[in-house]
């Protein structure tokens, strides 16, 4: 079986592109590399996450499992007054994100190689947590993001998750359900899901 992105070192030849896209109503380009998730294009699900996520102005943000960056950036450039911290394992991701948020001109991010929440202080809270969580790692993975962002969002703040129906939404929806209490869909388009979790406690 070949390696996929969650990975601490991938193995893949390096094979650097650039991709762009329009999100928020801005144009962006990332520089993308093999052995990271979706390095042809920002994929379909990250692109209805970030049209969805509510990002107040001077929000603490955490993007778990940022890859290249395009969830945590853009989300940089709505937070303009506060801050995001970007989380991936995989080293390569951590590198391109950094030299992405530096080709774009974004400085309010801190981007940290880390499996799941490992590298944060063990007292950071944060406004809103946002995730494309690796399916392809596993359920008890993914579970555990989702145990760790009630752990680590503030009294009032929200979880967004992206998962696609066929790759187990219903079972998310229901975890996230006993965890938080206070889920929602925000939205939904071509079989992808948008859950906000709200941490009420």
């Amino acid at each position: 079986m070949s390696e996929h992105y969650y990975t601490k070192t991938p193995t893949a030849a390096s094979q650097r592109q650039t991709v762009e896209a329009t999100l928020r109503g801005k144009p962006y380009r990332f520089v993308t590399e093999a052995g990271v998730f979706s390095k042809r294009e920002v994929d379909f699900g990250s692109r209805v996450l970030i049209e969805a996520m509510d990002i107040p102005k001077d929000a603490n943000v955490l993007d778990v499992g940022c890859g290249y960056g395009p969830i945590g950036l853009v989300a940089a450039t709505l937070a303009s007054e506060g801050t995001v911290t970007m989380l991936d394992v995989n080293e390569r991701a951590v590198e391109i994100a950094k030299e992405n948020a530096e080709r774009l001109g974004i400085r309010n991010v801190r981007i940290l190689q880390s499996d799941r929440y490992e590298a944060l202080e063990p007292s950071a809270t944060f406004d809103a947590i946002l995730t494309n969580p690796p399916i392809r790692a596993g359920k008890s993975i993914v579970h555990s993001i989702f145990d760790g962002a009630f752990e680590r969002l503030k009294p009032g703040g929200s979880l967004w998750v992206v998962i696609q129906k066929k790759q187990g939404a219903p079972s998310a929806f229901a975890k996230l359900e006993e965890r938080f209490g206070d889920v929602r869909e925000a939205t939904k388009e071509k079989g992808y899901r948008i859950f906000q979790a709200i941490k009420h406690n």
